[in-house]
């Protein structure tokens, strides 16, 4: 996955504030007062935050595994 489509201000987030964004975005476009044009740029945001998400699982699994292999050495 490319990080570089993620913008920088979610780049910063930690997993758990990318977590805590996401919950708020889903009770918003859950809530009955969203609008189609707020709910499509929240949408999009979710899909960033995902990314991120992604991307920090996939960071994290390379450092285990790196760490995991060197104790095997």
């Amino acid at each position: 996955m490319k990080n570089e489509i993620i913008p920088a201000d979610l780049k910063s987030k930690s997993l758990k504030e990318a977590r805590e964004e996401i919950d708020r975005i889903l009770i918003k476009l859950e809530s009955q007062e969203s609008d189609l044009s707020g709910s499509l740029s929240d949408y999009e945001r979710l899909i960033k935050l995902n990314k991120h998400i992604d991307y920090l699982f996939k960071k994290k699994f390379k450092e285990i595994s790196s760490k995991r292999s060197h104790k095997n050495d």
